[in-house]
């Protein structure tokens, strides 16, 4: 199954270098096979429209809501989703909305098994430079929950309406539960190693968070904790929060939370 992924993937290389100079970008539906389980598991791949193979291009992965799929942050409109778009094309980087395991994930262990996978495989692919994360509500929590636990592989993170406290959050249990494999009760344990507050000693990487005061479906108060926490320990980070604000961001302050943590990465390079 690896060589057919590959042969796909260096297919739209070959296909994308030869378009190159082009407004279009290559996009692709892929499917893999997951090490941790064995199942088919699929992520949207888009090349840049100056995609060139042998050269190096930025990565950015970007990680969908809560009810949604990998197709959300490839085609969906919201502003969230059009900003990390824009922003990928504007730095000819490589795109990735994956599934990791779909409509109700939180990035547990297989979710976060398949992202490591992914960006395995796509640095063996392709000549991957820095790698960042975004993702919304759902994808802004798991977005921190990854780098928190893999910031080796992880030069930025943005991440917009989500959570950074597990333990506390309210919401979406039963989903969350079955994503992790118990209840808070049963395994409390998986729950503070996902829940990015309690670790901010791994954020090396630059991180832009935005937050809406007034947002009940992921309340913004651990993820404002979590910014105070990096700010006094001297890392890069940019907050933005609306007091007045619910649960979505508005493109431009989208856009300047990626911005953040490109530059910023660029200049730890």
């Amino acid at each position: 199954m690896k060589q057919v992924i590959f042969a796909l993937l260096l297919l739209l290389a070959n296909a994308a270098h030869g378009l190159a100079g082009t407004n279009q970008a290559q996009i692709a539906d892929v499917a893999f096979t997951a090490v941790c389980d064995g199942t088919e598991q699929r992520y949207v791949l888009m090349l840049p429209a100056g995609f060139k193979a042998d050269q190096p291009h930025d990565l950015l992965v970007a990680l969908h809501g809560h009810g949604s799929d990998r197709w959300q942050f490839a085609r969906d409109p919201r502003d969230e989703c059009r900003a990390a778009r824009d922003v990928a094309a504007a730095h000819d980087m490589i795109y990735v909305s994956p599934d990791y395991r779909a409509k109700t994930s939180w990035m547990g262990p297989k979710a976060e098994a398949d992202v490591v996978q992914i960006i395995g495989e796509l640095k063996r692919a392709h000549r991957i430079g820095r790698v960042f994360l975004c993702g919304g509500s759902m994808g802004g929590t798991a977005s921190l929950t990854f780098a928190a636990l893999h910031p080796e592989l992880v030069d930025g993170v943005a991440a917009m309406n989500g959570t950074a406290n597990l333990v506390e959050f309210a919401n979406f249990q039963d989903a969350i539960a079955t994503s992790f494999g118990g209840s808070k009760t049963e395994i409390p344990d998986e729950y503070k190693k996902r829940s990015s507050e309690f670790w901010p000693e791994h954020f090396t990487m630059p991180v832009g968070i935005t937050a809406g005061g007034k947002d009940t479906i992921v309340p913004p108060q651990s993820v404002v904790r979590l910014a105070d926490q990096l700010k006094t320990s001297g890392r890069d980070v940019l907050l933005i929060h609306h007091e007045e604000g619910g649960h979505s961001t508005k493109y431009d302050d989208a856009k300047a939370i990626l911005e953040f943590v490109i530059q910023k990465a660029r200049k730890q390079s």
